[in-house]
Order: structure tokens, then sequence, then C-alpha cells
């Protein structure tokens, strides 16, 4: 019998494909070249965005950042650019029906690097996050993937031992993290894939 008593799920790629191409078009379309700047700048600063999903940097300070890159500031506010930087995201449902079936059998649990902004603007009415017992997000956990206090902050909620977790995420240096901890983890590359991973791990599917 499997030792395994709670799964947790990464968001990004998972359960929610993300494309910053959307992003970019539009903010390409409302000032031309603004959807590339940020993605240059992004890119270039990518320590900034990790700060900003370890929870070191807020939104007002993150924000500002990429619209004075889109040279977009007095363009459009604050809240607009906010929505169009986070309308990437659509979901993968047979993963999320999953996940729904997971939830009655095993402790259900999110784990997610991400940022306060994408969460409010682009993805926080999603209804499969009532499957889970516990959201577990970066920024509010203080940790990023793979750093070991991520991981280990869902242990010290969950109460179990590492090896009664499994983690899914579609990034092998996630799933080593996690593996690294002690606990099962997967690979994600498509739902199928998936089921066949966990029935492999005795997981009743």
């Amino acid at each position: 019998m499997s030792e395994i008593k709670a799964i947790v799920f990464d968001l990004g790629m998972v359960l929610i494909p993300f494309n910053y191409e959307m992003a970019r078009n539009r903010l390409n379309l409302l000032k031309p070249g603004a959807g590339d700047r940020v993605m240059e700048y992004v890119k270039e600063n990518y320590q900034l965005f990790r700060a900003f999903e370890a929870g070191k940097m807020t939104e007002d300070e993150y924000i500002p950042m990429l619209m004075r890159a889109a040279e977009v500031e007095g363009v459009v506010s604050h809240e607009k650019f906010c929505y169009i930087y986070s309308e990437i995201f659509s979901i993968n449902y047979d993963v999320a029906e999953l996940l729904e079936k997971l939830s009655k059998n095993y402790r259900t649990f999110l784990l997610s690097n991400t940022n306060p902004v994408h969460r409010k603007y682009g993805y926080a009415n999603f209804k499969f996050f009532k499957h889970f017992e516990k959201l577990f997000y970066s920024d509010e956990v203080g940790f990023v993937k793979p750093e070991e206090g991520i991981y280990r902050a869902v242990e010290e909620y969950s109460g179990l031992k590492p090896e009664e977790h499994l983690f899914i995420d579609d990034i092998i240096d996630y799933a080593e993290g996690a593996r690294n901890c002690g606990w099962h983890a997967v690979q994600f590359f498509d739902y199928h894939r998936l089921v066949a991973d966990l029935k492999a791990l005795g997981v009743a599917v």
C-alpha cells in the first residue's frame, strides 16, 4: 500500500497553462513596443522578479518598474496594467478534474512560485482552488522553489512525514527540490503521463 497521504500540486503549466505572449501582444497594441520592453526588462532583471515572487518586493514597488520599462506611465492605469500583465492563464481541465478526484481520498495542497498580481488579477476566481486544503504561495511563505524552506512549510502545516508527500511540478529542478526533502515527486508532462506516474506510485486514481 502506498505511504502517500498528501498530494501537492504546482500551479503554473500543471493546472493553469500560461502564455506571456498574450500580455506582450496586448501591451504592444496599447503602445508600440511596450510589451517587448516589459519582457526584455523581466529577462534582464530576473532577480527582481524572483524577489517579487519571494515576497521581498510589493506590488507597489515592482509594477511601477514594469510600467516605466514599458513606457506606459500616463497611458494606462496601474490596475489596468496589472490586468493586462495577468491575462495569460487558461485551465488544464483534465488535471483540475483529477485534483477533484484525488481530494476525496488524499489531502491536497497547492505549492506555487507566484506573485500577488497574477493571483489577484489573473486566476483568483478559478473554481478548482476549493479542492485544496491549503494554498502555499511563495510570496506568502517567503521562499521560492527549489529552496528547502518552501517544502518544509508544507510539512509544518500537514504534520506528515516527508515521505508521505507527493509533489507534482513541470520543472524538474523543483521536483528534485522536493525529493531532496524526502518527498516523492513526479515531473508533469501531460495528463496521461501524470496518471500513469501516479498509478506507478500506488496512488488511487
